[in-house]
């Protein structure tokens, strides 16, 4: 099973403000169909809470930070992505949530897929069932 990562982004230091980028199919490791944002996100909420049928997902904390919990079924793992020269890769098939979220934080994400309603896996149970089955 593929796990998540982080992925170092370029950073070039400016004394007029530093500049990062990401480019497909380098840095996120693959072609992009859709890019979305996470903002306003009231204090103590979480968001996620899902996996994945067949999208992969890269999320950049553009500003502020968060936790990105990823669980695996079995094992999890926590990123914290506070820095916006960071990118977190999650591959299809594993459940995330994600959480903490600072006062303005900003989370950039891409994925691999079109929007599709009938990809997401939103019960933790079904989850475990389709991994224990062997059909994500």
């Amino acid at each position: 099973m593929q796990r998540a990562y982080i992925v170092n982004l370029p950073k070039f230091l400016d004394y007029r403000g530093n500049l990062s980028f990401v480019q497909e199919l380098d840095h996120i490791p693959f072609k992009i169909q859709r890019t979305y944002w996470i903002y306003d996100v009231p204090g103590g909420e979480n968001r996620g809470g899902h996996a994945y049928k067949n999208t992969n997902e890269f999320i950049i904390a553009i500003s502020g930070c968060f936790d990105v919990i990823v669980d695996y079924g079995i094992t999890k793992e926590k990123f914290t992505l506070n820095r916006s020269y960071y990118g977190l890769f999650i591959p299809k098939g594993v459940w995330r949530t994600i959480e903490n979220f600072s006062t303005n934080s900003f989370a950039l994400e891409f994925a691999d897929t079109e929007y599709d309603r009938n990809d997401y896996i939103e019960d933790y149970s079904m989850y475990l069932n389709m991994k224990n089955n062997g059909e994500i």
